[in-house]
């Protein structure tokens, strides 16, 4: 039988707890700041990681003669593997099959004439030589992957559709338009730069990030109070629009690197207001924006605070015996981590009476296993940590625009060029979204926290292996015993699916798994109504063995529409009996939905 311990984690600055942000000497702070100075230069990465990669594939490319014969023999094949397309791009017959991915760079028309149907095959040619090139047997996992990333990095950033006097359609519209569409474009290049240097100099609180999505008036608008806030969290709870409700409520924990609106966007994609909608009483966090002096809260802090105390205030609000609980992306691995502390049944009486049962567990594009991480891994390693904890040390944080540049460049052709070329070369105005407005209403995350999240879920993969502690007691995904809903999503490139999929492994409890089409967002945010919605669902019970994910995906049945009616089934029934609603209690209301922390903007 296991040790009882207490379910109240122990204060994560303690000295037991490693702390890199400890005052460094003079050697170590003209090192940090090389590091920091070097890493501008190179997309952020670690200077040191991408000289090892590189090196690693210029040694491996050196000890095989015939890699390099074949590739010089590709690269003088080129003009004459040219050649023969523009002649049968010519003849009118297709030179090879469609890709599987198309590159909408080149859809337009003009492409096909001369020169430039010259420039795209030429890019077209180097691309695929390049990537062919980025490959050597031998190399490290990692540096392979890092080498195919930096490359198609610096493939994108020489597309000819980037340039003007390469782009058909940007010339095109601006001889139609007189000038015009290269003038707006100037003048939006130009509004944008002096936009930067007012944020890199302003420090005081950002302005909003979107002047048409305003939150609290027409995003994040579903009704309600906040009736818990501690250091860390506010706890929403939103009000009743059903004459009864589903006896369990149910907890929404998204990830603390984001806002929470994300889950309540407009009316007509809200999460929150469907979940409501159809009778449950649904409680959110909403996570505080942090600053320097936040510098050392840690993971335990964020178990805690974050997810631990809003399950008891749930609890002693309501006089709940059960929830459902829910969580998103680093949310949902949060929650997963709460879930296995509280299947462990620690603690005294008094300290296991202040938390309901968990009904249910639901991660939403969650990992909880990091040994393949997808696109991300490109960013991590111990080398990149270390930079980046010099970058954090300098200002106790991980700031929110750094972050919003790193999942940018997980997508760079579709975030960056794409967008520039459309903004700037062609003078289309952005037609924004409530989507991107929250994608640019950005957060932050203390020093402490992400180095600790780096390192332990990522680098040591300490969750999935059993290393992981949580207020100095281990934690193991097998205490989880509530029934599991998880969801994946097709082309997430945060929280790949195969990995949120490994959950399987991990626990030994009913396990529903959803596979959405779409990406990490949008994927999730899968309103009803909403055309080209599908989904795969299929389910297994306690006891299950292990199905390979192509599998899983080949034999999995699909339906079309929003993966959100299967979840409200499949919460249904796991709960008990409808009972009539009641409204929030007017001395538990601290302020209304979306409340304080959500509306904290920093100039980063």
């Amino acid at each position: 039988m296991r040790n009882m311990r207490p379910l109240q984690s122990t204060p994560s600055a303690s000295d037991s707890s490693p702390n890199p942000h400890h005052t460094p000497d003079a050697d170590s702070s003209l090192q940090s700041w090389l590091r920091v100075l070097l890493a501008r230069g190179s997309l952020g990465l670690s200077p040191t990681a991408l000289a090892q990669a590189y090196g690693d594939w210029a040694v491996h490319l050196a000890a095989s003669p015939a890699r390099q014969m074949a590739l010089m023999h590709n690269a003088l094949a080129m003009p004459k593997e040219i050649a023969g397309k523009l002649r049968m791009d010519a003849s009118g017959v297709a030179a090879v099959a469609a890709p599987a991915e198309s590159d909408h760079r080149f859809d337009g028309d003009g492409w096909s004439q001369w020169p430039f149907n010259v420039f795209k095959q030429a890019f077209q040619a180097c691309d695929a030589w390049w990537q062919e090139a980025a490959q050597a047997e031998g190399m490290s996992g990692h540096h392979q992957q890092m080498l195919r990333f930096y490359t198609r990095q610096m493939m994108d950033a020489l597309a000819p559709s980037n340039y003007a006097l390469t782009n058909p359609e940007v010339l095109k519209l601006g001889i139609a338009t007189q000038g015009q569409s290269w003038l707006k474009g100037y003048q939006s290049y130009l509004q944008d730069i002096a936009k930067q240097q007012r944020e890199r100099l302003h420090t005081g609180p950002a302005e909003a990030a979107s002047p048409v999505y305003v939150v609290g008036q027409n995003v994040a608008v579903t009704p309600g109070k906040v009736v818990f806030r501690n250091h860390l969290v506010e706890l929403i709870q939103y009000a009743p629009t059903t004459d009864t409700i589903v006896a369990e409520p149910v907890l929404i924990v998204p990830s603390c690197i984001m806002k929470y609106y994300i889950l309540d966007l407009s009316p007509g994609n809200s999460m929150v207001r469907y979940l409501v909608g159809k009778g449950y009483t649904v409680f959110m966090v909403s996570w505080r924006n942090p600053d320097a002096s936040d510098r050392d809260l840690g993971l335990d802090d964020y178990l805690r605070m974050g997810v631990l105390d809003a399950i008891a205030a749930i609890r002693a609000g309501t006089g709940a015996e059960r929830i459902h609980a829910m969580g998103y992306c680093l949310g949902g691995t949060l929650l997963s981590i709460a879930a296995a502390r509280l299947g462990r049944g620690d603690g005294t009486a008094a300290e296991r009476g202040r938390f309901p049962e968990l009904a249910s567990v639901s991660l939403l594009a969650a990992m909880t296993d990091f040994s393949e991480p997808g696109e991300m891994g490109v960013f991590i390693d111990k080398d990149q940590v270390k930079t980046l904890q010099a970058q954090m040390a300098r200002t106790g944080f991980l700031s929110g625009r750094q972050m919003a540049g790193t999942f940018q460049f997980l997508n760079s052709r579709d975030l960056i060029w794409s967008r520039n070329t459309r903004r700037y070369l062609l003078g289309q105005d952005e037609v924004g979204n409530d989507m991107m407005a929250w994608n640019a209403d950005v957060t932050r995350l203390p020093a402490r926290m992400h180095s600790e999240y780096l390192d332990q879920l990522f680098l040591q993969n300490a969750l999935a292996t059993g290393h992981f502690q949580c207020g100095g007691v281990e934690v193991d995904l097998s205490d989880i015993n509530a029934p599991m809903l998880v969801v994946g999503t097709v082309r997430d490139h945060v929280s790949p699916w195969k990995s949120v999929y490994k959950i399987h492994q991990l626990t030994d409890v009913h396990t529903t798994f959803i596979l959405a089409a779409g990406g990490h967002n949008a994927g999730i945010v899968s309103e009803p109504g909403h055309p080209k919605r599908s989904y795969q669902m299929a389910s297994v019970e306690a006891g299950h063995g292990w199905t390979e994910p192509a599998t899983w995906q080949a034999t999995a049945a699909r339906h079309e529409g929003s993966w959100w009616e299967a979840l409200d089934q499949w919460l249904q029934a796991r709960s008990g009996e409808r009972v009539a609603a009641r409204a929030i209690p007017a001395e538990a209301a601290l302020c209304d939905a979306p409340g304080t922390y959500a509306m904290v903007r920093h100039a980063d």
